[in-house]
C-alpha cells in the first residue's frame, strides 16, 4: 500500500463504493484522462491490489436466515493436515469465510444456513466429514451489527 499515491487511493475508495462506475466517470472524479485512469486501474488489478469485482448479495433475500460462526480443531497442524482440510473446506458452498487461526482453535468459519435443519445437514454432511476434524463448536448469530465490505483507505 505504501507505493500507492493519492490518486490510487482515490480510485480504490471510489471503486469500493461503486465497482460498476464507468472508467470515464472514475477518471473525472480522480482528475485523470480516461486512458490514464484505465492504465492505473489495470496496474492495481495486475498487482493484486484490486482482487476482483462482485455483486454483494443479501443472504436473507436468498433465504439464508442463519449465520453460524464455527470453530474447528484439527488433529494436528502438520502441513499435510492443513492442506487437506483447506482443500476440502473450499468445496463446501455454505462456508463463506475460513480463517486459519492462532490460539485455541485451528480454524474459524462463517457459514450461511437457511434454518436449523439446513445447518444440521451442513454439519452432518460437510463439516463433520472434513478431514482431520476432532472438534466443532458452533455459535449462532443473533443479529448482524456490522459487515463491512470495504476497508478504510
Amino acid at each position: 500500500m505504501s507505493e500507492l499515491d493519492a490518486i490510487d487511493h482515490a480510485i480504490l475508495r471510489i471503486l469500493q463504493q461503486n465497482g460498476r462506475i464507468s472508467n470515464a466517470d472514475l477518471a473525472a472524479k480522480v482528475g485523470l484522462s480516461p486512458s490514464a485512469c484505465s492504465r492505473r486501474v489495470d496496474i492495481l488489478e495486475k498487482s493484486g491490489t484490486i482482487s476482483g469485482y462482485h455483486a454483494r448479495l443479501a443472504h436473507k433475500a436468498l433465504d439464508y436466515q442463519i449465520m453460524v460462526i464455527v470453530h474447528i480443531s484439527l488433529s494436528g497442524q502438520f502441513a499435510k493436515t492443513l492442506a487437506e482440510f483447506e482443500a476440502a473446506v473450499k468445496l463446501c458452498p455454505n462456508v463463506l469465510v475460513c480463517y486459519l487461526m492462532s490460539g485455541e482453535y485451528d480454524y474459524i468459519l462463517r457459514v450461511a444456513a437457511k434454518d436449523l435443519q439446513d445447518y444440521e445437514r451442513i454439519h452432518r454432511d460437510w463439516l463433520s466429514a472434513l478431514p482431520h476434524v476432532v472438534k466443532i463448536n458452533s455459535s449462532f448469530s443473533l443479529r448482524e451489527i456490522i459487515d463491512r465490505p470495504n476497508v478504510g483507505i
